[in-house]
């Protein structure tokens, strides 16, 4: 890791934490990327090691540049509040506070997720300039960040998004969550490979294969795919009525393959109303950090940070 010249107080620490991987760097207020790095999640040592690690990440980080930083910003998943990480399933933790991620005496922010990326696709990608937009990636699971008046909405309790657990098939398979017939159990990247590799008796299957294939099975499983996301997003467009959808994550890659057949079934189950543009989110792997950083902004009293950023976006949708 590079050690490049930054001013104190002139960035902030953002790290996007996952249940395999880390992401974290240094972001200037204009915006810069002043450096960025990845690390293991050590998620099979243990709750204690993975805040450990978190931790030292983020002081090896603020170490990089010349002083303290202004703030700290996190992207951890599970159920989040602003100062305390209440519980996460696949990283084991509950009630830690924010202090707790850091030995730095500088004011910390936490946020879900899927929230902070959404965050970053509002204020700087996909969704710059809307006010209502549901931004959706699609990868090893699936949730959603609800993005209302510019803001990612989590509800009540923090539970607001789970668009993965919706019962698209009520009599469907049962999903990890305990539910039956939920979207994530059909739709996610994990389950399209998982799907098609029990049904053509072979092991290990990736959903880019399955898209790409004109075996009947995989051409099956892909479209009881199709079909659960353009239910689930119907259901969303009635209740919410967003302006746009953004569809992120791995399965979006798939470009054509996923955004024609999803829009043609939304269209036609959305009979009196317009459907919602469905468009590629913009920032690809890097949303959450840059949606960390802006938290780490407004932890250090700098809210307004972020509408002026100027960052390296997709111009164009990969779909029309």
């Amino acid at each position: 890791m590079s050690s490049p010249s930054v001013s104190a107080n002139s960035f902030v620490v953002a790290l996007d934490v996952g249940g395999t991987s880390m992401k974290g760097g240094l972001v200037s207020d204009s915006g810069a990327v002043l450096l960025s790095e990845r690390r293991p999640t050590p998620r099979a040592d243990g709750p204690d090691a993975v805040v450990a690690a978190i931790s030292t990440f983020i002081s090896d980080l603020a170490g990089s540049g010349d002083g303290a930083p202004a703030g700290v910003g996190l992207a951890v998943p599970g159920l989040v509040s602003e100062h305390s990480a209440i519980y996460a399933t696949n990283l084991g933790w509950r009630d830690v506070p924010a202090t707790a991620f850091t030995t730095l005496d500088v004011p910390v922010m936490l946020g879900h997720d899927v929230r902070t990326g959404g965050l970053a696709e509002s204020t700087l990608g996909a969704g710059r300039g809307l006010s209502d937009f549901l931004f959706l990636p699609i990868g090893t699971g699936i949730a959603g960040a609800l993005i209302i008046r510019g803001e990612p909405y989590g509800g009540s309790s923090g539970w607001a998004g789970e668009i993965g657990h919706t019962p698209v098939f009520p009599d469907g398979e049962q999903c990890a969550c305990g539910q039956f017939g939920c979207l994530e159990t059909y739709a996610s990247a994990a389950s399209v490979g998982r799907r098609y590799s029990q049904r053509a008796g072979l092991e290990g299957v990736r959903a880019e294969q399955v898209v790409s294939s004109d075996d009947p099975i995989a051409i099956e499983v892909w479209d009881e795919a199709v079909e659960a996301l353009s239910l689930a997003l119907a259901t969303y467009t009635l209740l919410l009525d967003p302006s746009v959808i953004v569809l992120g994550g791995g399965l979006a890659e798939a470009g054509p393959a996923l955004f024609d057949p999803v829009r043609t079934r939304l269209v036609k189950r959305l009979a009196f109303r317009e459907a919602p543009p469905l468009i590629p989110a913009a920032l690809g792997v890097d949303a959450g950090m840059l949606g960390a950083a802006l938290l780490g902004w407004r932890a250090a009293g700098r809210p307004e940070l972020g509408p002026g950023w100027a960052v390296d976006v997709r111009s164009e949708p990969l779909v029309s």
